[in-house]
């Protein structure tokens, strides 16, 4: 069993990063600038975007963290949103999800303008993904696309079940996973929880890729010798016996279907540090396409 480490290769990828900027800065130019709109105070939301300015301070961007009451109106993030859209200093933005209830999140990720949506989630960047043409390209399947790239984990020609439809993960990451590419060419299933006998397709699979939201759904006796299993979940599960009350679980149940499995990430340490990493990309490749 091999383990795809996203930790380290993420880290990898932060130092490919900060040199590039250390060469923009010893010719004197601009370094890429990201900015994190955040509103209210969830305390995931707060983890993940605390996590994403001290990865830009460690590569050498620029960061700006734009933090908003919860009970902010629609209007006034879609004021702020375009605000930010015709900041020239600027180079990508995000919008930390979920959002509050009472604010449409459509229609604020439409309002992104596409050349600073270094999420990847506006539907023109989706449609260039699926066109292959230049795009970003949602930070998470990203990451799935160069773990497996950097580990040489065989996608040629294999059958990958991807397990969810989310338009952040399970469509973006089908679509990549059968394109021309190092990575790709694989004959690609969707599944989900409506899927019919859905342990019989996981078993016939070479590549599973789990984006199903369900803590160890997936069990060794659905997975075949030698698969490789890409684990997108995380559930906070709750736990008395461990000092936070809670412990982190992936859609795989790791410690069986490990046995059988010949390339698997762990979660943690896996798909989430791999993210934060690509979106990182995403505002270097914002930086160099912006200034073209």
């Amino acid at each position: 069993m091999i383990l795809l480490d996203g930790k380290h290769t993420s880290n990898q990828i932060k130092e490919e990063i900060k040199d590039t900027v250390s060469g923009m800065k010893s010719r004197g130019e601009r370094v890429p600038h990201l900015a994190a709109v955040l509103v209210g105070n969830d305390g995931a939301s707060l983890t993940y975007v605390g996590s994403k300015v001290r990865s830009c301070e460690y590569v050498g961007f620029d960061s700006t963290l734009i933090h908003l009451e919860e009970n902010i109106t629609e209007a006034v993030l879609l004021k702020q949103i375009e605000k930010l859209n015709q900041d020239k200093t600027l180079d990508g933005y995000i919008v930390q999800l979920p959002l509050p209830k009472h604010i449409d999140e459509e229609k604020i990720l439409l309002a992104i303008d596409p050349k600073k949506d270094v999420d990847g989630f506006h539907p023109a960047n989706f449609g260039r993904m699926a066109l292959e043409l230049d795009a970003f390209i949602p930070a998470t399947p990203f990451g799935i696309m160069q773990l497996l790239e950097r580990y040489k984990v065989p996608t040629n020609g294999k059958h990958c079940v991807v397990v969810g439809r989310s338009h952040i993960v399970g469509r973006p990451i089908s679509i990549l996973m059968s394109q021309k590419g190092p990575a790709g060419n694989a004959t690609v299933t969707v599944a989900h929880s409506r899927t019919e006998q859905l342990a019989e397709l996981t078993r016939q699979a070479d590549i599973i890729v789990m984006a199903l939201g369900i803590p160890e759904y997936l069990t060794a006796d659905m997975v075949k010798e030698g698969a490789t299993i890409i684990d997108v979940g995380i559930t906070r599960v709750a736990d008395d016996s461990h000092p936070k009350g809670y412990v982190i679980k992936g859609d795989v149940k790791f410690d069986e279907v490990a046995q059988k499995a010949h390339f698997i990430t762990p979660v943690p340490g896996g798909i989430g540090p791999m993210t934060i990493a690509m979106l990182l990309k995403n505002t270097l490749l914002a930086r160099q396409w912006n200034a073209s």
